[in-house]
C-alpha cells in the first residue's frame, strides 16, 4: 500500500484540498472500479466526463480524487488535487503507484501508421533468440516473457500498461517493446513512461476522423519523439518523407534507416519470393522466411533498433533469419490445389496498397490475384473509395464485403467503396456483403496457381455488428475453405 506523498512525484500540483497523509490502496478512473482507499482520476474523455462521476466515486469509497476541475460540494474527508490535465497525471500517478517500472527496463516504442504490430512482434522474437528475457505490448498480444497475456488495444490505459510493466519487470525481463498508436500519445495513456528508445516506421493519412488533420495526426506521432531523454535513441524511417520531421525537435540520439534514400543502415531487397526474401544490410546478406517489400523494412526497423541496443551485429543477423512476423499480417495458407491464400491485417489505403504491390511483386502474372476486402463503420470514411480502387486497379478481381460495420449499415459502406472504382474497372467487381460467403466466393473462383488476398481483420478473431462482437476468423474460415476445395 502507498501513501499519497509516494505517488505524487512529477505532479504539478494546481490546488490542494485536504490531507496528503493518506494511504491508497489502489487507483482508477472508472468511478464503477472505485473501492475503499481508492484513488480516483477524473479524465474528460472523448466520449465522457469523469468530472461527473466523482462523487459517485466517493460513495463507492474513494477518498483521493484528482481532477481539473473541483466539483461544487466538496466532502470534508475527501483530499482533492487539481491538476491541469488530468489524463497526463493519471499516467504519472499510474507510473509512481507500480514503481516506475519502465525505469527498471529498456523500453522501446515504435510508432507509424503501418508495420507497428510486426515491427515489435519482431524485436519481441529477436531478443528472445538472444537469449533475453523480454516483454511485449501489442495489437494482437501481450506476453511477459513466455506468459502470454490478453490484448484490448494497441497501447493499454496507463494503469494496465504499468501494471503490466510491472511486471515484466518482476519477471526478470530486461527488454520490453511496445506499439505506441496515436490514440495512446494523444490521450497521455505513455505519460510518466521512460523510454530508451522510440521507432518510427511510416505516417499516411489515417485516424482523420480522430485527429482531424494530417498534420495534427504527424503532430501527435511527433511527441513521442520530442519527449524523449537525451540518453535515449531516436531511430526514423528515412525513405518516409515525414521521417525526418518526426526527428526535428527530439534530445535523443538521432538515427535513421532506408531501402532508397541514404541512411545511417542501409538495406537492400536482393530477392524476393512468397517463401522469403534476401536481404543486404549495410553491406551483408541475410536470408529472411518473411516476404513482402513492405517487410523488409519492418525487418530493417528491427536490425536497426538492435544495433542502437548495443547488440552484436553478426548475432543479430543470424536471429533475423530465423524470425517468422506476426499473426494476421501477410500470412500464407497453402492448398493442396495450389491455391495461395494470404491473411493481412490492411486496414487503409496505404497498407492495401503496400500488401497488393508486394504480392504483385512477387507472382508470375499467369495466374489471377482475387481480393476479398471492406472497410470498418465509425472509422475515416474518406478511405472507403480509395482502398476500393487501389484493389480494384491492382487486383484480377476484387469482392467488395463487409468488414466490422459496427454501427453502420454495411451495404452502404460498401456502396462507399464502389464509389472509388472507374467505370472501366467495375466488371471485375462483385459485391458479397456477408464476409463468409465473399471469402468463399473467391476460393470457388480460384484456379491452381491463383492468389485470393482476404484483407482487412487479419488477426482478429470477431466481427463487430450494431456494437455485438461475434466469433469470426478470416484466417481459419480461408484454411477451411481451401481445404475443402
Amino acid at each position: 500500500m502507498k501513501t499519497l506523498t509516494n505517488i505524487l512525484h512529477n505532479i504539478k500540483i494546481q490546488e490542494l484540498k485536504g490531507s496528503t497523509d493518506v494511504s491508497v490502496t489502489d487507483i482508477c478512473f472508472d468511478s464503477r472500479l472505485a473501492r475503499k482507499g481508492s484513488l480516483f482520476v477524473a479524465v474528460k474523455g472523448t466520449q465522457v466526463d469523469g468530472h461527473r462521476f466523482i462523487d459517485k466515486a466517493i460513495e463507492k469509497g474513494a477518498s483521493i480524487i484528482v481532477c481539473e476541475d473541483f466539483p461544487e460540494s466538496i466532502d470534508d474527508k475527501t483530499t482533492y488535487i487539481k491538476v491541469n490535465n488530468s489524463a497526463s497525471a493519471l499516467g504519472y500517478i499510474a507510473s509512481n503507484f507500480y514503481d516506475n517500472p519502465s525505469e527498471s527496463l529498456q523500453l522501446v516504442g515504435v510508432t507509424g501508421t503501418n508495420g507497428k504490430t510486426t515491427t515489435v512482434t519482431l524485436l519481441y522474437q529477436l531478443f528472445t533468440i538472444l537469449g533475453y528475457k523480454t516483454g511485449l505490448l501489442s495489437t494482437i498480444s501481450n506476453k511477459v516473457h513466455s506468459k502470454e497475456l490478453p490484448s484490448t488495444h494497441t497501447t493499454p490505459d496507463s494503469i494496465q500498461l504499468n501494471k503490466v510493466l510491472r511486471q515484466m519487470a518482476d519477471e526478470g525481463c530486461e527488454y520490453a517493446f511496445m506499439e505506441v498508436s496515436s490514440h495512446a500519445i494523444k490521450q497521455e495513456r505513455i505519460a510518466g513512461l521512460h523510454f530508451a528508445g522510440a521507432v518510427f516506421t511510416n505516417i499516411t493519412h489515417d485516424h482523420l476522423d480522430y485527429h482531424l488533420t494530417f498534420r495534427n495526426y504527424l503532430n501527435t506521432k511527433k511527441k513521442l519523439f520530442d519527449n524523449l531523454p537525451k540518453e535515449a535513441f531516436a531511430l526514423s524511417n528515412a525513405d518516409d518523407k515525414n521521417g525526418r520531421v518526426v526527428l526535428q525537435n527530439t534530445k535523443a540520439g538521432k538515427k535513421t534507416y532506408g531501402l532508397k534514400n541514404m541512411a545511417d543502415i542501409m538495406g537492400k531487397v536482393i530477392e524476393n519470393h512468397f517463401s522469403g526474401m534476401q536481404l543486404n544490410i549495410n553491406g551483408t546478406e541475410v536470408h529472411s522466411l518473411i516476404s513482402g517489400g513492405f517487410n523488409a523494412y519492418n525487418l530493417l526497423a528491427t536490425y536497426s533498433t538492435a544495433i542502437m541496443l548495443q547488440q552484436d551485429k553478426a548475432e543479430v543477423l543470424t536471429a533475423i533469419s530465423q524470425l517468422t512476423g506476426a499473426e494476421g499480417r501477410f500470412e500464407l495458407i497453402r492448398s493442396d490445389k495450389n491455391i495461395t491464400g494470404i491473411v493481412d491485417y490492411a486496414h487503409s489505403p496505404d497498407a492495401l496498397l503496400n500488401v497488393l504491390q508486394s504480392i504483385n511483386s512477387l507472382r508470375t502474372r499467369n495466374e489471377k490475384l482475387i481480393t476479398v476486402v471492406g472497410a470498418g463503420g465509425d472509422r475515416d470514411r474518406e478511405k472507403r473509395p480509395k482502398m476500393a480502387n487501389t484493389a480494384s486497379v491492382l487486383s484480377d478481381l476484387v469482392i467488395l464485403t463487409s468488414d466490422n460495420p459496427r454501427s453502420e449499415d454495411p451495404n452502404k459502406i460498401i456502396e462507399e467503396m464502389r464509389r472509388g472504382i472507374a467505370p472501366a474497372k467495375k466488371n471485375k467487381t462483385l459485391v458479397i456483403t456477408d464476409r463468409k460467403e465473399a471469402i468463399k466466393t473467391a476460393v470457388t473462383l480460384a484456379q491452381p496457381g491463383d492468389l485470393v488476398l482476404v484483407a482487412g481483420k487479419g488477426h482478429e478473431k470477431y466481427q463487430e455488428i450494431k456494437g455485438v462482437k461475434y466469433p469470426f476468423d478470416d484466417k481459419e474460415i480461408l484454411t477451411e475453405l481451401l481445404k475443402s476445395i
